[in-house]
Parts: C-alpha cells; structure tokens; sequence
C-alpha cells in the first residue's frame, strides 16, 4: 500500500501531461482537485435532487466512493465518481408505484451494485469479450437511449410545469454554457445553469411576487415563493447528513427489497457498463497505457461503490466525463488530485447548511436542467450506435431492436401475475436483448427485403434488387 501512495513530485514544462503516479507540487495539486469538485458539482448534487434523495449524502459518498475505486484499481485508473443518472429512470417508475419510498428505490440499487460487481469480477478473470458477445454496441445503445427518453413525461409533468419561463431560460444558459464557452466552463455548465436559475428565481420573488404553480400527477396549484430558505436557517453548519427525505424516510436509512422494483433499476447496469468501459478507454488513450487489465476491477469498483453508498440511503455512483474533460483540458492525470477532491467532497457533505442550500433548488431550474441532461443520456445511445457504426440497413439492428425502444419509452407494460408485472424500461430492455438475439444470425436469403428499401434512397444505383439481401455480410 504504501508505493500506492508515494507519488513523485515533478515540475512539467507546458502542455507536459502528469502521469497518475506523478504529482504537482501539493499546493498546486490541490487547486486541480478544486477544479475537479467543480466539474462533477452539478450533476452530482442533481440527480439526487430529481431522485428524491439527499444531495449532502451523495456528495459525502461521492468522496469516499472515489476513493474506494482508486484503491481497488491501485491508482492505475484516475476518476472520479459522481452521481450516476443511469437509475434516474428507474427511480420515478419505483415512486410512482404507491409503496415505492426511497428505502425501496435505495435497496433496489444496492442490488443493482452488486450485479455491477460481480459483472466486474467476471470481466477481470474472463475478459472483456463476454461484455461485447452480451451487450453489443447496438443493444447497449438502445438500451442507454430507452431509458434516457423514458425520463422525458418526468420533465414534462414535474419539473417544468412549476416554473416555465425559469425552466426555459435556464436551460437556454445551459445550453449556451455548454457548446459556446471555452475550455473547463463549458466543462461546468451544469453548475452554471444551477447557479443562473437559482438567481434568476430569486429575482423573480423579488420582483414578480409569490407563483402559483405545483408538479406532479393530481397536484393543486398554490401559492409559494420560487427560493424558501427556510430550511437553510434550521440547518447546522457542521453535522453529520439527517432529517427526512420528501416522502418522510430518514435521510440515513436501510435499504428495503421489491422483485418487481429491483428488475425495474437491473437495465441501468447495463448503462453502467458502458459508461465504465467507455470512461476507461478514453482515460488509458489519455495516459497512453493499456487499462485493459483493470477494467474488470474498475467495473467491480463502481458496482461495489454504488451498493455502500445505497446502503446507507446514498447515490448510485459511475465514473464522470466532466472529470475526464478537466484531464483532458489540463493533461494532469495525477490520482494525487482525485485524493484532494474525495476529501473536499467529503467535507462538504458534513455541511449540512451547505446541503440544505442545494435542496432548495426550484423546481422550474430543475425543469430547464433535466429537460437537457435527459435528452443527453438519451442520445449518448444514438452517440454508441454512430461511434460503433451500427447498420440500420440491418434488419437484424433496425427490426431487432425497434420493439424494445418503444416499449421502453413508452412505458408499456406485462401483467406476469395479479401481484407482478413488467414495465417501461425492464420490459424494454429485455426485448431488446431477446429480440436481438434471436435473430442475429439467423436471417435467411430473401429476407430483409422491406427494411432494406425502407433504409435505401430511391435513386441509390447501389440498391438491392428483388430476392437479394441488402449486405452479403447478413448471410
């Protein structure tokens, strides 16, 4: 353990990258990891919002989940582990069942980090090829875009609704953050929409007065101020995460088990699986160094994370693009920094003030940020099928995965038994898989014919004739 932790101080010339075994002078070492708590600030603090569970919390497992996936991969594989939007999904399916409160969506997720575990656990003795066999990059984008556009009635009927013009605007300024800023503030976008809107409420109070609006299926519209800080004056400074979560569930509780809830967060694994094996592709291109070796323990490390923080009613945790870019942006892949940054969030999380200034974020700023972050995760699947050069001329890939797409998204639902059905983003992922499956490799001469004109221009010279398949490679 010790070699783990002696990293060598080195001084690079300009645009010199820092390798993870290196480090800056410690001073400097630490503004990069400010920077990194920066970036992974705003996602990490709003998925719980949206997920109804306790932002402080996730923070505070966010640093020492980070810390667990640096020891289990021997510092070999700089990240960070944030918030995971992979459950969000999942999560609204389970509240909006009348017994799902956060104890069940917390538990349903612990089970979905030790699948995630021992996934990895696999992956490290068997390889990597098992995962691709599985999940291909045609069925994991399907499934990553399912459940991103499956979130979308969750904007449309919680969130934007309680403050419109809010919601707009914010996410105007996310946007715009996003794409036209330059280097590490495009990187922190989320927070600057966070940062934008709350003010932008306040301002609204001051000028405009109390709104009547609310969110939510049978909700009624009543008066209320955008920004109420009561809840920031009751908060201590320092203190351990308490209180009670929305739906009155103590903020630090036990996790509680429902089949039917557990298969509905299991698809967000697969997502997981993507985004880790993605992640660690892009850090070892990075580092110029083969990371094939620890992606198993990188995935058993995230799974891992994710069920201690579930345990105790945290976050679902995934390594951060956000924290990638600012490598990227500053060549310094020093896990010295991913240390600074763990324990900075730690510490914010024993603010509970700190915490309750986050929870108080309106819902119409959350409407403008969602409305983007799920579109996002949505096309990160369309961003997988381009990236792996998925055929749609394939029936295989165009007929194979079409029925799961819009089973998934628009929640259609399997009664199995009067206690036990299949919905939305479960259901849909198992078609998608099943679906695939069964006829990938198994089409015959002939067969194709409509797919192949549907995915064809008309003046295409090239187009298949009558009784011919569209690629000699579907044999």
């Amino acid at each position: 353990m010790s070699t783990m932790f002696s990293w060598r101080e080195v001084t690079p010339a300009p645009g010199e990258p820092v390798a993870p075994d290196e480090r800056l002078p410690w001073g400097r070492t630490v503004g990069i990891g400010a920077q990194h708590v920066v970036a992974m600030f705003g996602a990490t603090f709003v998925f719980p919002l949206v997920m109804g569970l306790d932002p402080n919390l996730a923070i505070m497992f966010s640093g020492i989940c980070t810390i667990l996936f640096l020891l289990v991969t021997s510092n070999k594989v700089p990240s960070y582990l944030g918030t995971s939007a992979s459950f969000v999904a999942s999560v609204a399916a389970i509240r909006a069942h009348s017994n799902g409160d956060s104890a069940y969506v917390t538990g349903s997720i612990l089970v979905a980090g030790l699948v995630l575990g021992a996934v990895g656990i696999l992956v490290h003795f068997a390889g990597t090829g098992m995962i691709h066999k599985i999940l291909p990059p045609a069925v994991t984008g399907a499934v990553v875009m399912l459940i991103g556009f499956n979130l979308a009635p969750v904007v449309a009927g919680i969130y934007w609704p309680q403050d419109q013009w809010v919601a707009l605007l914010t996410a105007l300024v996310m946007v715009c953050a996003a794409v036209l800023l330059p280097g590490f503030w495009s990187r922190i976008a989320v927070l600057i929409a966070l940062v934008f809107g709350y003010l932008l409420s306040w301002l609204a109070d001051v000028l405009f007065g109390q709104i009547t609006s609310c969110g939510g299926t049978g909700c009624t519209p009543a008066p209320h101020d955008r920004v109420s800080w009561t809840g920031v004056k009751a908060a201590d400074w320092i203190g351990l995460p308490s209180g009670k979560l929305p739906d009155g569930v103590s903020v630090v509780h036990g996790p509680s088990f429902s089949l039917t809830f557990i298969l509905l967060v299991l698809p967000g694994v697969i997502a997981l699986i993507a985004e880790n094996t993605g992640h660690v592709k892009a850090v070892a291109a990075m580092t110029r160094t083969d990371l094939d070796p620890y992606m198993g323990k990188a995935l058993a490390a995230d799974g891992f994370a994710t069920a201690l923080s579930s345990a105790f009613g945290g976050s679902p945790t995934t390594t951060y693009a956000e924290n990638i870019g600012v490598m990227g942006a500053t060549k310094v892949y020093s896990t010295a920094a991913y240390y600074v940054a763990a324990v900075v969030a730690i510490l914010l999380g024993l603010c509970p003030k700190f915490g309750a200034v986050v929870s108080a974020t309106p819902g119409g700023v959350l409407g403008g940020i969602t409305v983007i972050l799920y579109g996002m995760i949505g096309l990160v699947g369309a961003k997988i099928w381009v990236e792996n050069g998925v055929d749609f001329g394939d029936p295989v890939n165009l007929v194979g995965l079409a029925g799961g797409i819009i089973a998934g998204i628009g929640g259609v639902t399997l009664k199995i038994t009067d206690n036990f059905e299949l919905g939305g983003i479960a259901l849909g992922t198992i078609m998608v898989i099943v679906f695939y499956h069964l006829v990938n490799g198994r089409g015959s001469a002939g067969s194709g014919q409509v797919t192949a004109a549907l995915s064809t221009p008309v003046d295409d010279p090239d187009a298949p004739t009558p009784g011919h398949r569209a690629d000699p490679r579907q044999e």
